[in-house]
Parts: structure tokens; sequence; C-alpha cells
């Protein structure tokens, strides 16, 4: 007897295949920009610029983008010439080193936001008895958690169990790494709204500085384009298994906006730099420096900057 395909069922394969197939070039497109402007604010923070207090955790938040978009790419890559390893331990290691980098960035982001927050709410601390190298621990505290929080989510969930829904120890794994990632999302959201608030509230106190700006701009982006890729990713998958075509367009979709986040920051940061400048006699290095810049712009800081300017 010989079996029939229903040519609806095949039609909605192919413009399921369609839309993969879109989604992946997409993500290696955006994803070679993105290691191009990463790669350059890595070497300019890392080996051009003097670093301070937000410089280092800048430089490992280009890191970590710039690392999760090589995975994006080389996992579109492996789509696209048609590579089949989902059953290879390979495969999974390779996905728990992308879900480390995304946990790592999301944590370098509430760190930023965090430190920013107690340098406006409480600056005579935060000048006389912050301790020097915070940053650095804080980053090398951040790659550790993360890496664990993985391994263990891989080891418990991934490595050994395959019916994992009714496994209490992954469940509890699950639930951990949600939970973290909520308390980040919400210390994120809440010490962007104290700046906020502060800002507008106290004007006359507080001004703009491309610092500022960089970081809420920051900030912006990732909740607009990163966040929906750790909702589906994390939240939504915890709950359910088996999701219908219009979740899964909604998850190709994040992982395109996850992938622009990781691009636009440089583009972020040179867009700051830039902004009332003329690009003209203009080095990306004095760019990001302005970027990074925590001072209000006033006549005399102009007359410095074009000092330091002539003098380079």
């Amino acid at each position: 007897m010989a079996l029939t395909t229903n040519p609806m069922d095949e039609t909605l394969r192919g413009n399921i295949y369609i839309r993969i197939l879109i989604t992946n070039l997409m993500v290696i497109i955006f994803g070679l920009i993105g290691l191009t402007g990463n790669a350059i604010v890595f070497w300019l923070l890392g080996f051009r610029l003097r670093r301070n207090a937000f410089s280092v955790y800048i430089l490992n938040l280009a890191m970590a983008d710039f690392l999760f978009l090589l995975c994006h790419i080389i996992a579109s890559t492996m789509f696209l010439l048609d590579f089949s390893a989902h059953n290879n331990i390979f495969f999974k290691c390779f996905n728990t080193f992308r879900v480390v980098l995304y946990i790592a960035g999301l944590s370098k982001l509430g760190a930023i936001s965090t430190e920013r927050c107690l340098s406006v709410l409480c600056p005579i601390w935060y000048r006389c008895r912050r301790p020097e190298h915070t940053s650095t621990i804080m980053c090398t505290v951040i790659w550790v958690l993360s890496l664990l929080i993985c391994i263990l989510n891989s080891y418990f969930c991934g490595f050994l169990n395959t019916k994992y829904k009714n496994d209490n120890v992954c469940l509890a794994s699950n639930s951990f790494t949600v939970a973290y990632l909520m308390f980040l999302f919400v210390v994120l959201c809440l010490s962007s709204l104290a700046l906020l608030s502060r800002l507008f509230c106290r004007t006359g106190q507080m001004k703009f500085t491309r610092l500022y700006v960089t970081i809420m701009l920051t900030i912006l982006v990732f909740l607009l384009c990163g966040l929906p890729y750790g909702i589906h990713s994390f939240l939504l998958l915890t709950i359910m298994y088996d999701f219908p075509v219009f979740d899964y367009d909604l998850y190709l979709a994040s992982i395109v906006l996850t992938t622009v986040n990781s691009c636009a920051n440089p583009i972020i940061y040179f867009f700051v730099g830039s902004f009332r400048h003329r690009l003209k006699h203009q080095t990306l290095k004095m760019v990001l420096q302005r970027a990074l810049q925590d001072t209000p712009e006033t006549a005399d800081n102009m007359v410095e900057m074009s000092r330091s300017k002539a003098e380079l």
C-alpha cells in the first residue's frame, strides 16, 4: 500500500525551510558586521586606551558579543552547509558555550547599570570608598558564575538525561537559571529607572554625559532586541517543549534580534562619540574615548579636547 503525502504539509515544511534559510543568512550578515565592530572596540580598549571602571565592563562586553556572534555565525553556516550534528557532544558543548556568553553579557549590562547608578546616587562613597579593582573582580566573577551555571545545567539536563521533564534535579537547575536571569532583568530595569528619575527630577544637579547616553542606549537596545531571545530560550522552553509554527517564527525572530543586539553596541559607541563632532580628522580611538566620557561637555572641556587632538 503506497503512502500519500499531504501537499499542505509539504508546502508548510517548505515555507518553514525558507524562513530558516533567510534567518541564517541575516544572522551571518549582521554577525560579520558585529564581529568587525566588536573586534575594533576590543582592540582599542584593550591596547590603545587607558582603562577606567566602565571601560573594563565595555571591554568584557565586547568580547562576549564577539564570541556570541561567532557562535551564531558558526551555527548558521553549519545549517547552510547541511551539517547535521544535533546528536553530537560537540553540538551540546557549543550550545552551552553560547548560553554562557548570553548570560555573561546580560550580567555585565546589569553590573554596568548598577555601578553607574551607585556613582550617581552615592557619588562621595563611589569616589572615596569604592575598591580600586572592583570592575575586574566583578567581570571575573561574572564569567565564572555564568560558566558554572551553564555547565551544571547541561550536566543535569543535556548530557545525562533525555527525559528531563520528570527529573527534579534538572527542574531545579532550570528554575535557578530562570530565576537568576529574572533577577538580572529586575536589577537592570530598577537601576535604569533610578537613573532616569534622578535625571529628570533633579536636572540642575545632574547633567547628561556621553557615558550616560552610551549606557542607556545599550540597555534600551538590549531590552528591545536581546531580551526576546532570553525569554524564549529560558522561560518558554521550560514551560512547553512542543510549540506550534507561530512560536517557532518567534524563535527565529529572536535569533535575528539578539544578533542585532550584539552588532549594535559598537554602532552605539560610534554614534555617541561622533555626535556633534565632525568626522573629518577623527580617529576611531578618539570617537570611542569620547563615547565613554563621563564629564559634561562645556566650553572649557571642548577647548581642552581640541588641544589634546592637536597634540595627537
